[in-house]
């Protein structure tokens, strides 16, 4: 009894640690979206300024990264070759240097509640450019559900009220780079054995991106931003904002580390609810049924891809243990029959 009341505590507690780790993701994933909408947005702080906000996240994480792993010595570099470095981490570095400025940008132009709905197309990005590179199979059921994915964003996008075409241009731009980025990953550093957690991987690529967005932000933003008063920086705002993006990323870390990466998938469905009514409720966003309605659609769409997901992992890992069971029940069979053996040279 008292051995089974330890297991089942053992068990509770992992159940709570996990928990704990996505209300930790979601709380930091929301707090950095409505901060960058609250910086970047006309109406609230008025500083519309994306590659230089970017530019600021960037050299925050490449400094603190530098001091983590290079002087605290919290995680190890990875072994690195200045030629994989060029060919593997600065191809990674430019799709989401520019990722990331698209995406701010888009928080100029739409609600965050419409944003979150256009990101319900990342699964469909990121298949139809892993089809695309050979590394997902094609399959018709999948491309089924992808297209019921983006017929259900499509609608939400019909039914958005502050509807702007420039702004849609940049989050989905910004999608197909991230989904170019994660395909990218497994091409470039996966392939090669090469495994990067948010330390290391801001340590590498953040420098990277800090060096694609000053040549973008000489021409577009420098010059603006030398004729307004908005040069000077307040460094209580973009301090407080630029550790939060920083923490997330640790947040991402221990999430993907404890638990697993399709864990994320399915918090990041939980963050996106949060996300538009808190959008509706404080911010005051137009949310229409027709949005609703729209995202319900693509949301489904996104679940069932997710259960798709799980139960492909069930199966490889079925497969694994029934490898092993099987090499492990030849292994045990090979001794029985070599103790037979032995036994009968004895006895011979």
């Amino acid at each position: 009894m008292g051995k089974g009341g330890a297991l089942s505590e053992g068990v509770v507690k992992k159940i709570l640690l996990s928990y704990t780790y996505v209300a930790i993701w979601i709380f930091l994933s929301f707090t950095v979206i409505i901060y960058n909408k609250y910086i970047l947005d006309k109406k609230m702080y008025n500083w519309p300024y994306p590659i230089s906000l970017t530019m600021i996240h960037m050299a925050f994480c490449s400094s603190l990264a530098y001091l983590l792993v290079r002087v605290f010595k919290v995680v190890e570099p990875v072994t690195m070759s200045w030629d994989l470095y060029l060919k593997s981490v600065v191809p990674i570095g430019l799709l989401y240097s520019v990722s990331l400025w698209l995406s701010n940008s888009a928080y100029i132009f739409l609600s965050v509640s419409f944003i979150q709905m256009l990101k319900a197309l990342m699964p469909v990005a990121v298949y139809s450019i892993g089809v695309m590179f050979k590394k997902e199979t094609f399959k018709s059921e999948t491309m089924a559900n992808m297209l019921s994915i983006s017929v259900g964003v499509a609608i939400a996008a019909y039914g958005e009220a502050r509807f702007d075409t420039w702004g849609v241009i940049l989050q989905l731009g910004a999608v197909c780079f991230e989904a170019t980025r994660l395909v990218m990953i497994q091409i470039l550093l996966t392939s090669k054995g090469i495994t990067l957690n948010p330390i290391t991987s801001l340590y590498y690529v953040s420098p990277c991106c800090l060096v694609f967005l000053f040549f973008p932000w000489v021409f577009v933003e420098y010059p603006v931003l030398m004729e307004t008063s908005s040069f000077r920086l307040d460094f209580v705002v973009f301090g407080t904002n630029s550790a939060v993006a920083f923490a997330l990323n640790l947040a991402v870390f221990l999430l993907v580390g404890k638990t697993s990466a399709l864990t994320m998938n399915v918090a990041g469905v939980v963050k996106d609810w949060l996300l538009i009514a808190f959008s509706w409720s404080v911010i005051k966003d137009t949310v229409t049924p027709i949005n609703l309605a729209g995202y319900g659609v693509a949301f489904l769409g996104v679940a069932y891809y997710n259960h798709a997901k799980l139960q492909a992992l069930k199966a490889k890992d079925a497969q694994k243990a029934s490898q092993t069971d099987e090499e492990a029940s030849k292994l045990l069979d090979q001794k029985q029959g070599d103790n037979e053996r032995k036994k009968d040279e004895s006895q011979g």
